[in-house]
């Protein structure tokens, strides 16, 4: 079975692809470092896997059709497809700079969307396959600093869950996986390292991290949340005024020295 994840040279993605290689799944690792794409590639081929790289920014337009029909040309039906591709930019909105804005929503909403609506028809017609949309505990409540990255995420879940319940029957499930704070390259590129989440409230290894979502994809769970404590506070934000919400995720976000 061959199993394409974008966002594949480090953190959960690179994790996955360590789970699904000592599983013996074949490989289709998407990012934007050729180098790091291939120092990667080079560590799982112990496992006597296939491991394909593609060094692909999927932040431009035409980057997921291009990924899609090279992979068809090459005859590489894809089983199981993780978005997994995305970044965060802290700031207050007003002040952020229009290709932060822009390139989140083309990142984790655009591609995302189209990737998916290219590679799901084949698996709806072989009636198998699996899809793994990475969101985050950000898309359960609105983000103040990070405003545009949190409805990235809402998005996804919400997309996510939908296509889920249409694909009920047809032999192909989708799982939204929604972690939380992660010690991963995130928080360095989105400017957040020192904030409240990741300086006070603490992060999750990106090892049992990616255990947690190999484990939802392979069950087919619509929707999972990586940790106890992370469980526990998106459902809390169900009952919460959202004005309360909203200033607690401020709070959270905050920068602490």
């Amino acid at each position: 079975m061959n199993v394409l994840i974008t966002g594949a040279s480090g953190g959960i993605g690179y994790e996955l692809a360590k789970l699904l290689a000592r599983d013996h799944y074949n490989l289709v690792l998407v990012a934007r470092s050729a180098d790091k794409l291939a120092q990667v590639a080079s560590e799982l081929q112990p496992h006597g896997v296939t491991v394909k790289t593609i060094a692909l920014d999927l932040a431009q337009i035409p980057a997921p059709k291009f990924l899609f029909d090279r992979l068809h040309s090459e005859g590489v039906a894809v089983d199981i497809l993780i978005n997994n591709a995305g970044f965060g930019a802290f700031g207050e909105f007003a002040k952020m700079r229009e290709e932060e804005i822009l390139g989140q929503i083309q990142l984790n909403v655009t591609a995302l969307t189209e990737l998916t609506r290219l590679f799901l028809p084949p698996m709806f017609e072989r009636r198998s396959g699996r899809i793994m949309n990475i969101a985050s505990t950000a898309a359960f409540q609105p983000g103040p600093l990070m405003a545009v990255y949190y409805a990235t995420k809402a998005y996804v879940l919400s997309f996510s869950e939908a296509i889920a319940n249409e694909l009920r029957g047809s032999g192909v499930t989708v799982t939204c996986f929604c972690p939380g704070a992660t010690h991963t390259g995130f928080a360095k590129r989105a400017g957040s390292e020192n904030s409240r989440l990741f300086k006070q409230v603490g992060a999750m290894s990106a090892e049992k991290v990616a255990r947690d979502g190999y484990r939802a994809l392979l069950s087919g769970r619509t929707v999972a949340i990586s940790g106890a404590h992370n469980w526990l506070v998106a459902q809390s934000v169900r009952f919460a005024p959202r004005k309360l919400v909203t200033a607690v995720s401020r709070w959270v976000a905050e920068k602490v020295s």
